[in-house]
C-alpha cells in the first residue's frame, strides 16, 4: 500500500483494491462534522479546492435512499456531481454514491465514519472503492488531493466558528 502523508490528511492508495482512504482528525465532535457532511448549507461551504465555488445544490436529501446534486463552478466551466445516500447513520456513518456527471460509469462508493476521540475532537476516515484502477488513478490524477486537502482547511474554519 502506498501512503502520502500531508500536514492535515492522510491518503492512502491501495495496491491491492481500486480505492483510496483518506483519515483525518479535526477539532470538533463527530456530531459537527457530520453536519458538516450532511447539511447542504454547511457543506457548500468547505467542499473542493479553493479555485471551485461549490454553493449552488441542485438536490440534497441525506438520508437512506436520498439523492444528491450540487455543481461546482471555476470561470465559465460547470462540473456538476451526483449521487445517492445508500446509509445514513445520524453522527456515525454516510454511504454514499458520487459521480461526476461527464463520466457516468465511473461511479465510486464512498463510506464515511465519523468517530469521537474526545469530546472536542473526532476522526474521519473516508474510503471510496471504483471499479478499476485506472478509474482510481484518474481520480487522483485530477487533482483530488488538492481538493481534500484545502476543503478540509475550509471545514477547520468552518468549525473554528
Amino acid at each position: 500500500m502506498m501512503t502520502a502523508t500531508n500536514r492535515e490528511a492522510e491518503i492512502n492508495i491501495d495496491d491491492k483494491l481500486p480505492s483510496i482512504r483518506i483519515v483525518r482528525e479535526f477539532d470538533a465532535p463527530a456530531k459537527a462534522v457530520f453536519r458538516a457532511h450532511s447539511e447542504p448549507e454547511l457543506f457548500v461551504q468547505w467542499i473542493g479546492p479553493d479555485s471551485l465555488d461549490s454553493s449552488s445544490v441542485d438536490r440534497w436529501d441525506c438520508r437512506s435512499g436520498g439523492e444528491w446534486r450540487y455543481v461546482s463552478i471555476r470561470e465559465d466551466e460547470e462540473h456538476w456531481f451526483r449521487g445517492c445516500f445508500h446509509e445514513v447513520r445520524p453522527n456515525e456513518l454516510i454511504v454514499q454514491t458520487f459521480s461526476y456527471e461527464p463520466w457516468p460509469d465511473n461511479v465510486s462508493l464512498g463510506r464515511f465514519v465519523f468517530e469521537d476521540l474526545s469530546p472536542a475532537r473526532c476522526r474521519l476516515t473516508a474510503t471510496s472503492l471504483v471499479d478499476t484502477f485506472e478509474a482510481r488513478d484518474a481520480f487522483v490524477a485530477s487533482g483530488m488531493e488538492v481538493g481534500v486537502q484545502e476543503g478540509y482547511r475550509k471545514l477547520d474554519w468552518l468549525l473554528a466558528r
